[in-house]
């Protein structure tokens, strides 16, 4: 299909649309009550549907409103969006508290330009992303949907089911599925807008939607048109007084935490620098005056640079049609478009660890470094040494301020149809008919790096006007000097914009054929119910870079060369359901209900010489109802997860990943103590002279080297939920009590080790005591170091650092009980509304491969654990409503965490970095002050909303979120991983915005 046809089908649907709105509004949408806040008092029991519509149910492909899955299905109204002014559903996702933080508005450093949601802590691609229970188009090559996509405005609730879910919606739902439920047969005009704003008057946030409908042909038809747009402001760590400075973890210094300063730091081994005749410390940094190299260097600060929230632009349309053409017959279309822009802003660019080289007599080489750079390289003085015409600079690390910040804009338009038809065979058979296409398409442009071919270019001059190349318009640098000492020249010369272009594509057809067999148990009520059918899915993805991207180590501090890839897979699957009602009314038996379900899925790889590949899935099931008060319930699911297009298909590069201060033990001066241990640290390519001195990867992110694998296969889950669901109308009204067990076992998972895994193959628990058959294995000397200083850091071009290969050896195991209440009450003319939800996490568990440390992230945090999880978090709201206005308060709790400090590579850290938990230093307000940097202690949130309904026709809700300005946790910059760990704090976490007032307006006719 192409861009013209797209274009025209989109227009099409939304021209449609408009012109069916255009009829007189013949209903009005009711405001959203109180009642629908929360969830149900049952959670999987759906809301009320007109007679013989059917209705989505969250956890089955049956559409039937008198049967419920036995799955547990967390249910968050319109109203509680409202409630909370939800700007982007990833906010309200990533506080529920079966899910941690995944990519969204806080992370800055790894955006990548979209915003997912994490179920259970088990990766965002092992969960499922719905729309009105259909799939739509990923934004990457992991397959996750960006949920800046979701059309906010038309939501009226989201399911969340935390659980197996593939027997029902196919691979990718291991860990569950979010299912978007948009509004039906909208009738009228609604418009809305919100503006939010922190209490120091920044990180303004501003949206605004307009939705119109109409029925039309006396009810026979509906269309809606939605169009919405949002703006958000960036807001700069130097913002905040937590963030101020970067703060080093292990040491507690607020100077800065990267090596990359300015002026010049260069790196000399031990051997050199006793030739220069300068300190053997291995860190030189350029005297700015010009008289030789100093030993010592200074941190480079780049938190004022970086932000915590990112700038977002969006503008989204969404229409939707459906008409009975007869009673048997009714067709349906929907579209979505949407155009979503953010910015990714971080420090400047510079020169990392690259190996350049200088003439003797280059203008702007002072005399007596240039001497002590010839003695370090064995080049004699005099003639010879001011005429050298590449004398070797070594490692040479610096900022390159005078450039400004790195900034990503990453622009992405998705466009998403779907068209269908719905047969009515009789009053007990129905099928369901469909087809969509789906494109995203992702243009990064990169701006404000340094191309390191262009300041070797600038390097090799003899005058200060002419390079001795003089291709590009080359201007000679000065790369000596204080800050400021590049001028605007040389950094025009210097700098090089990039661009990355992503295509995304889905194609679907589905038809499900729905109903029951018209007959039931003869001690039940209702019949059984089925669904089969069969459905087709095509993904396709391609990246294409331009030079600079594509060149390894081109972009000063890009992390590497992106290649180009391109791949595809399709998968034609089978399936069917039964929801069987086996007793019904009888003494002791209320009900009892069986379900179960099947799905086999064949996939074809779109590569030379790769095998195609199935998966069988399954799921059994139940609930019981001895009295009405009380139901059991359980699910037993075997879920599947296929590849993806980055895990077959991604080219093997070099990038980078994080890693904690002290868990490498080639730094420092432990390899002196052990000879075995040097040895190992040589045998990684690290040269002689610089045992003793090895520095720690730049800013913790060491370089790493891995990509797809083809030959790897679908993982298999096997997870269950065990529960109970307590309504004592009789004793208690309106009360209900929902508590499931959940219990899920990935195998043969796709995964790759952390860095602290693959150092700790090699070196074990006890570097020191390391043998020489250790420090030769594979495991040790697949590690690639850099050449010149030993480190993990360095050109991405030369220093392949940890290796990653993906394979299939993985495991993840986490169990833990959900808890979800709900009280309702009318006083006299008050109601009371108090809703309950909380997750005990007991543990999440993954090792990379049979060997790894079953590494358990609950309740800890470290450079090896992403996304924090606690082992205990929980939402309760309570509301009083009374005539037309409510009064609510939202308690979000987030229990304690502590850093991960039983596992190995953990405990060797707490050996080599005593000071973990120190004081503080620095020219920075939080100077003077003690910080545990070891913990985090339970934080709770307050939120308060209240709504006035002034009328049928307009509400105003305003609250304040973080009603007390609790303050951030303070842990260092180098505590997590970059994209979680930002601004010495967790700012997807835990808020770094500070007290946010926010308010909306909407308006109904």
């Amino acid at each position: 299909m192409t861009r013209r046809h797209r274009s025209y089908l989109l227009n099409s649907t939304l021209l449609v649309g408009v012109a069916l709105v255009a009829s007189p509004a013949l209903a009005q949408t009711a405001p959203a009550t109180q009642e629908t806040q929360q969830q149900t008092d049952d959670p999987n029991t759906p809301p009320p549907a007109a007679e013989g519509q059917d209705i989505v149910v969250t956890g089955t492909l049956i559409r039937n409103p008198n049967l419920v899955s036995s799955s547990p299905v967390n249910v968050v109204s319109e109203n509680e969006l409202t409630l909370r002014n939800v700007n982007n559903v990833e906010q309200i996702l990533r506080e529920l508290p079966g899910s941690v933080p995944g990519i969204g508005s806080a992370v800055n450093n790894g955006t990548g330009g979209f915003s997912t949601v994490n179920l259970r802590n088990l990766g965002s691609q092992r969960n499922l992303v719905l729309l009105d229970g259909d799939r739509i188009v990923p934004a990457q090559s992991g397959g996750s949907v960006d949920l800046n996509n979701i059309p906010t405005a038309l939501i009226q609730r989201l399911d969340v089911l935390t659980g197996g879910a593939s027997t029902s919606y196919g691979a990718d739902a291991v860990s569950g599925v979010v299912n978007f439920i948009t509004k039906k047969n909208f009738s009228g005009m609604e418009a809305s807008a919100s503006q939010q704003i922190t209490e120091k008057g920044d990180a303004n946030y501003f949206r605004a939607d307009l939705t119109v409908g109409a029925n039309f042909d006396d009810g026979r038809g509906n269309a809606v048109l939605s169009l919405g747009y949002q703006e958000a402001d960036p807001l700069y760590q130097g913002a905040r007084d937590i963030s101020v400075y970067g703060i080093d973890s292990g040491s507690g210094v607020a100077s800065g935490s990267s090596r990359t300063s300015v002026p010049t730091t260069l790196t000399f081994n031990r051997a050199q620098a006793a030739l220069a005749g300068v300190p053997t410390s291995g860190n030189l940094q350029v005297n700015p005056a010009g008289t030789g190299l100093v030993a010592f260097y200074n941190g480079f600060n780049f938190n004022p640079y970086n932000i915590f929230q990112t700038p977002y632009k969006r503008y989204n349309f969404f229409g939707q049609a459906n008409y009975e053409i007869n009673d048997n017959l009714e067709v349906y279309t929907r579209g979505l478009f949407s155009k979503n822009t953010v910015q990714q802003i971080i420090a400047p660019s510079g020169v990392f660890g690259e190996n350049l080289t200088i003439p003797g007599n280059n203008p702007y080489l002072p005399s007596g470094i240039r001497d002590q750079l010839c003695l370090a390289n064995g080049i004699a003085l005099g003639a010879t040494c001011n005429t050298n015409t590449a004398i070797p600079l070594g490692a040479v690390y610096r900022r390159s301020v005078e450039l400004g910040p790195r900034v990503s804009t990453y622009t992405t338009t998705v466009f998403d149809y779907k068209a269908g038809l719905r047969l009515r065979f009789s009053d007990h058979v129905k099928l369901d008919v469909s087809g969509a296409y789906g494109e995203s398409d992702l243009n990064q442009s990169q701006t404000g790096y340094v191309l390191r071919s262009r300041v070797q270019q600038a390097l090799n001059a003899t005058n200060t006007t002419t390079c001795n190349n003089t291709a590009n318009g080359c201007v000679p640098v000065n790369l000596f000097g204080a800050a400021g000492s590049i001028s605007s020249d040389q950094a025009n010369f210097l700098s090089g914009q990039s661009s990355i272009a992503v295509h995304t594509a889905l194609s679907q057809a589905k038809a499900v054929l729905n109903g029951d067999f018209g007959t039931t148990s003869p001690f039940a009520n209702e019949p059984i119910a089925f669904a089969a059918g069969g459905e087709y899915r095509k993904y396709s993805y391609s990246r294409v870079p331009d030079a600079y991207a594509l060149s390894p180590g081109e972009l000063g501090g890009a992390g590497g060369a992106v290649l180009p890839f391109s791949g595809s897979y399709d998968v034609r699957e089978a399936f069917g359901e039964l929801i069987a009602p086996l007793v019904a009314d009888k003494p002791f038996f209320h009900s009892l209900t069986l379900e179960a379900g099947v799905r086999y899925s064949d996939y074809k790889v779109q590569a030379t010489n790769s095998p195609k590949f199935s998966a069988t899935t399954y799921k059994v099931g139940g609930s019981f109802e001895p009295v009405e008060e009380i139901k059991f319930r359980g699910n037993y699911q075997r879920a599947v997860r296929a590849p993806n297009i980055g895990e077959l298909f991604s080219p093997v590069a070099t990038g980078l990943d994080n890693l904690s201060p002290g868990l490498d033990p080639c730094v420092g001066a432990l390899p002196l103590t052990s000879a075995n241990l040097a040895l190992a640290c040589r045998n990684q390519g690290a040269p002689a002279s610089s045992i003793g001195s090895i520095s720690e990867p730049i800013s913790g992110q060491p370089n790493v080297t891995g990509g797809g694998n083809p030959d790897i296969r679908p993982e298999i889950a096997k997870t269950y939920t065990v529960g109970v669901v307590i309504q004592p109308r009789g004793v208690v009204p309106g009360l209900s009590v929902a508590v499931d067990y959940f219990n899920i076992k990935i195998e043969n998972a796709i995964a790759f080790a952390t860095p602290a895994d693959i150092l700790s193959a090699c070196f074990g628990s006890s570097p020191a005591s390391i043998t020489a058959a250790q420090a030769a294995s594979s495991a040790c000397t697949s590690i690639r170091r850099n050449s010149a200083d030993g480190s993990l850091s360095g050109s991405s071009a030369s220093v392949a650092g940890l290796p990653q290969p993906l394979t299939n050896r993985g495991r993840l195991r986490t169990d833990g009980i959900d808890l979800n209440a709900n009280y309702k009450r009318t006083l006299g003319e008050i109601g009371l509304d108090v809703g309950f939800q909380g997750t005990w996490t007991n543990h999440n568990y993954f090792r990379a491969s049979e060997t790894s440390y079953d590494r358990d992230c609950v309740g800890y945090f470290s450079t090896s654990c992403a996304s924090i999880q606690p082992a205990f978090a929980w939402n309760q709201r309570t509301s009083l409503s009374f005539g037309p206005g409510t009064l609510s308060l939202l308690w979000r709790h987030i229990g304690a965490v502590k850093y991960e400090a039983l596992a190995p590579d953990a405990a060797l850290r707490q050996v080599t970095t005593p000071l973990f938990s120190g004081v503080v230093t620095g020219p920075t307000p939080l100077a003077g002050g003690t910080y545990n940097f070891n913990r985090i202690g339970a934080y709770n949130y307050l939120d308060l909303s209240a709504q006035v309904e002034v009328n049928d026709h307009l509400t105003f809700t305003f609250g304040v979120r973080n009603m007390l300005n609790k303050k951030a946790p303070l842990v260092g910059s180098t505590a997590g991983s970059t994209s979680f760990n930002s601004g010495n704090t967790y700012p997807s976490t835990y808020d770094v915005l500070g007290r946010l007032f926010n308010v909306s307006g909407k308006l109904r006719f």
